[in-house]
């Protein structure tokens, strides 16, 4: 037969420095018309090589292309065989939003496939695919819709293990959309459904990944960290590169919770100097201005790291509440010594803009920080003393009351003896 000897001849040449040219034996293994056990192992070879040679490539559109010209052999193998190889080229597609498009294109086109086919449990995990797929494209309502539909036939069929999959990719969802509740309610779904079943390390790090970013969103750094500790030691044991991620938040937190001090003991520790990365460079130059209180600092470090810190919307939302932070202690430092001082002093002091720093006295004003007035037409501040308050009336009003029950009490004795 031939194909043996083409998938031998594909299979060195694709060892060969050009590889590419394994390319057309491999597929001319796939279009062989000959039939057998021994052809039909050969054509799954040459699919998976092939795959993985279209990888290496980063070639989405041939790897968009071969998924669907897979058909007919998936067709003809054992159901969970067929499985296996098409969620393996799902997965083949490099990344970028490019590659994502074919990539959510080709999982929609394989649900229709295996629906058609009648291969349910094939078409909800690759549905459940597809949900993080479109997920990553940041379609998050028709992400939703699909998590409502699949949730109710696995509920149905009571499969908790994609049950958790499901749920903990909805509550990215609505963490995405800012909906915490509706986030904690679906990550508590997950962790219940969890808790009756044997979960993977891998999805069980994930569980605690999401846990530990909700909780961060609660500002409760302390719980969160401890979230995040579990998470990066599974991600580290399974050599997952997600515990950079980890740790990276594990920073975060120490950052937030005010002891940036902390950080460099984490960054010592054994992972963290293994995953040690632009992320938790960042982080440390954020740590620093921090434990410094230096506001210059900590902008000098957003423009050094604006993609590690920027990029990712947690980092993002988290240090924008820090800067705010570190603008007002700054702010209630250079105002400490004046009664009355010129805003753009202060301006000239923060090395701000005058517009954002006048915006930024009249919103302490508002919340009570330091009691003061805005003269805009001087352009100046004007600082008051905190006002005391005298306890004369307190106490009068409390005297009052009681003479009042005092006299109640009497009138309903004064009643009785009539």
């Amino acid at each position: 037969m031939p194909a043996p000897s083409t998938l031998a001849a594909a299979e060195a040449a694709a060892a060969s420095p050009t590889p590419e040219s394994a390319i057309p034996l491999y597929i001319s293994v796939l279009t062989s018309p000959e039939e057998g056990d021994q052809v039909q192992q050969d054509k799954e070879k040459a699919l998976t090589h092939l795959a993985d040679l279209y990888k290496q490539r980063g070639d989405a559109k041939a790897l968009s292309s071969l998924v669907k010209d897979s058909r007919p052999l998936l067709a003809s193998l054992p159901k969970a065989k067929a499985a296996k190889i098409l969620k393996s080229l799902i997965d083949a597609f490099p990344e970028g939003p490019e590659a994502l498009e074919l990539q959510v294109l080709a999982c929609r086109e394989a649900v229709e496939w295996a629906s058609s086919t009648s291969r349910v449990f094939l078409r909800q995990q690759l549905e459940t695919r597809l949900i993080s797929l479109l997920l990553a494209s940041q379609a998050y309502n028709e992400t939703l819709t699909l998590v409502t539909s699949l949730l109710r036939e696995l509920k149905r069929l009571d499969d908790k293990m994609t049950l958790v999959e499901v749920h903990l990719l909805e509550s990215r969802a609505f963490h995405a959309l800012r909906n915490l509740p509706k986030a904690r309610a679906a990550s508590t779904a997950a962790r219940t459904n969890a808790n009756s079943i044997y979960v993977p390390p891998i999805l069980q790090a994930e569980l605690d990944l999401q846990s530990g970013l909700l909780l961060a969103d609660e500002r409760d750094f302390r719980t969160a960290f401890s979230y995040f500790i579990e998470a990066m030691e599974a991600f580290n044991t399974l050599e997952d590169p997600r515990v950079r991620r980890a740790i990276k938040y594990m920073l975060l937190c120490k950052v937030m919770q005010g002891t940036p001090e902390d950080v460099s003991g984490i960054l010592a520790s054994k992972p963290g100097t293994r995953w040690a990365g632009p992320g938790t460079e960042a982080m440390t130059a954020v740590a620093e201005a921090g434990k410094d209180r230096s506001l210059e600092a900590f902008e000098k470090a957003l423009s050094q790291y604006g993609q590690e810190l920027r990029e990712d919307p947690v980092v993002r939302r988290h240090l924008s509440s820090l800067y705010d932070t570190l603008l007002e202690g700054n702010v209630l430092r250079c105002i400490e010594p004046y009664e009355r001082v010129e805003v753009a002093h202060l301006a000239k002091l923060l090395k701000l803009p005058l517009a954002q720093v006048e915006s930024k006295l009249s919103q302490m004003i508002l919340d009570k920080q330091f009691y003061g007035v805005l003269d805009q037409g001087a352009g100046c501040l004007i600082v008051h003393d905190k006002p005391t308050t005298d306890q004369t009336y307190e106490a009068t009003l409390t005297t009052l009351k009681h003479m009042g029950d005092v006299v109640d009490s009497l009138y309903e004795k004064a009643a009785k003896l009539t």
